[in-house]
């Protein structure tokens, strides 16, 4: 059961990740066309932070123990 809830949750992590590309990815094409609105620069910067945060969480999960 346990194994289950853990790929479930990389499943989830993962979806939301992708979602999370694709909107950066039509804010900036959005960008491109015209000012974004404050909302939209907000969540723009937002969620690039956030993915940035995770990659680096991740590296630090995963590769963090062969540096010490």
């Amino acid at each position: 059961m346990k194994d289950l809830l853990e790929n479930v949750y990389q499943l989830s992590i993962a979806v939301l990740l992708l979602c999370s590309v694709i909107s950066v990815r039509l804010l900036k094409n959005l960008k491109r066309e015209r000012k974004l609105s404050s909302f939209e620069y907000t969540m723009y910067l937002i969620i690039r932070i956030a993915i940035f945060l995770w990659l680096v969480s991740f590296l630090l999960i995963h590769y963090g123990a062969s540096f010490t």
